[in-house]
């Protein structure tokens, strides 16, 4: 195993499944650190020392820990109902989603919505969301003009790691960047 598959067996658990390995994330997406590593080394080969190189070098800054690092969290992405205590706060004047061409048709009839996850992810430049659309295929980018979605009352949060978050982009708010 390689600490890629074993980051995204992680993220599966910590965003999606606790059960698969029987242990609880809280309110706030917090996870017991002890009961990760003895869990994700029934099939991953993990401990501490592997644990905090992932967190250290994810590129995306998937992960953080707490203070003593007794527990573990995910960022942002999560399908569970969780609150990771995001502060809401004023976006800047232009924001980028990337998604794959399939879903382009819907996105240009009723606007980004979250699907399974919580929120939909937006980013700050756009060779982000070009690398986010390349993963469901041929990407298409919309920028979005999250200062007048802001000026409208939608709320904006974002992530440690620097992702933009809203539950919701109506289509008008929406560009196509060609």
């Amino acid at each position: 195993m390689n600490l890629t598959d074993t980051s995204r067996y992680i993220s599966l658990i910590l965003r999606h499944k606790p059960d698969v390995i029987d242990i609880t994330v809280d309110e706030h997406g917090w996870a017991n650190v002890n009961e990760l590593i003895e869990g994700v080394n029934r099939t991953h080969p993990i401990n501490m020392e592997i644990l905090k190189k992932i967190v250290r070098t994810d590129n995306k800054k998937r992960y953080s820990f707490n203070d003593d690092m007794s527990l573990i969290r995910a960022n942002q992405g999560h399908s569970i109902p969780v609150d990771v205590e995001l502060k809401e706060k004023v976006p800047p004047e232009y924001l980028w989603h990337g998604t794959g061409e399939k879903y382009v048709e819907s996105i240009d009839k009723i606007g980004l919505i979250p699907k399974s996850r919580l929120y939909v992810h937006l980013s700050t430049d756009i060779e982000t969301a070009v690398k986010v659309g390349n993963r469901h295929g041929r990407s298409v980018v919309y920028q979005v003009n999250a200062g007048a979605m802001a000026k409208a009352g939608y709320k904006f949060y974002c992530s440690v790691n620097n992702v933009w978050l809203i539950k919701k982009v109506p289509a008008e708010f929406l560009e196509k960047v060609e």
